[in-house]
């Protein structure tokens, strides 16, 4: 399959830590409210099946506690989304507010199976508490354990680009 090159083209350093936080934070935002509506619509196809009443009782139960199914569905949920804008532009809506973009050495763009291990590798970086995005400060290339695992990079690109 021939490789998807992103707009714009260049050598363009490697993103600071700063401000790839500042685009998770965006994202995070993004995310809670994908989060929130996929759960009400789950929830409304449980009321449809079950009907208010019974689901109401299960719920005071605890029987929807720790469901698995919601939770499966939003963990494809969320990885849908980070999936599409990295295979399609290298960018999540937070990372195009703050000028930066996941792309091969090449300049191509990821592609799903390196969006995968970006997603199950990041999560793993926030559960060993931030350790591998602060990895950023100790590699020479400003790597962080996403991007070394996935074999992408995480580049800044400069302002006042026009994208085609």
């Amino acid at each position: 399959m021939p490789k998807h090159l992103l707009r714009p083209q260049g050598d363009f350093p490697a993103a600071g830590l700063i401000r790839r936080l500042a685009a998770m934070f965006y994202d995070a935002l993004l995310c809670i409210a994908l989060l929130i509506v996929v759960t009400f619509i789950y929830k409304l196809v449980l009321m449809g099946f079950y009907g208010e009443q019974q689901l109401r009782q299960m719920s005071d139960a605890g029987a929807l506690d720790g469901d698995p199914v919601l939770s499966t569905l939003l963990f494809f949920c969320l990885f849908g989304f980070f999936a599409k804008f990295w295979t399609h532009n290298g960018q999540t809506l937070g990372m195009q507010v703050w000028g930066i973009r996941i792309q091969n050495t090449d300049g191509s763009a990821i592609d799903l199976w390196q969006a995968l291990l970006r997603f199950i590798v990041a999560i793993a970086s926030w559960l060993c508490l931030g350790l591998g995005f602060l990895w950023v400060l100790w590699d020479k290339d400003k790597r962080s354990w996403h991007d070394i695992y996935s074999d992408s990079r995480t580049v800044q690109l400069p302002k006042n680009v026009h994208k085609k």
